[in-house]
């Protein structure tokens, strides 16, 4: 298993429709998600655990997807950090 951030961006006239699909596509991914739209940002980030960045990406409604760009992330010590560095 893997982290991924998923970042997807949508239209402030396509919010609600935008919650709506992903209600109906995954209604569970909203606990892992959090929003910029309070703030004009109309970007949801999910973060998730799965096997690869396409399992990701399929976490989302398919009108989603093109949009959507998945990050591969991990927590690391400084000096993990700093030995890929080396």
């Amino acid at each position: 298993m893997a982290t991924f951030l998923i970042e997807t961006p949508h239209k402030k006239e396509d919010c609600l429709k935008a919650l709506d699909e992903v209600v109906a596509h995954n209604r569970s991914l909203l606990k892992k998600t959090w929003f910029g739209c309070n703030w004009g940002d109309h970007t949801a980030w999910s973060l998730v655990n799965t096997m690869n960045e396409a399992k990701a990406k399929n976490m989302l409604p398919s009108s989603h997807r093109s949009k959507a760009r998945v990050h591969r992330v991990a927590q690391n010590t400084v000096k993990q950090i700093q030995a890929f560095h080396k």
